[in-house]
């Protein structure tokens, strides 16, 4: 599974949710269900958005959990 490092980041650079939702201008509980990973989807648009408010590359923004390899195992134990 992948996952957005949102908060991670924000608490390496000392920021806030706070100071990151004003400057995403999104509505919170959109922007809450984004950092907690609560979501399906994102569009380009906001990854793009977070990249540069964060000033970090994209790739950054997302880690890889063991759940994907989990989700794997299963699935090729199941013809």
């Amino acid at each position: 599974m992948v996952r957005l490092r949102v908060l991670e980041i924000l608490e390496e650079q000392g920021k806030s949710r706070y100071w990151l939702n004003k400057r995403m201008e999104m509505h919170y509980v959109s922007f809450k269900n984004m950092i907690e990973n609560n979501t399906n989807s994102i569009r380009f648009e906001t990854l793009d958005k977070l990249s540069t408010i964060l000033d970090v590359p994209i790739g950054d923004l997302f880690e890889k959990t063991d759940e994907t390899t989990a989700g794997n195992e299963k699935a090729s134990n199941h013809p």
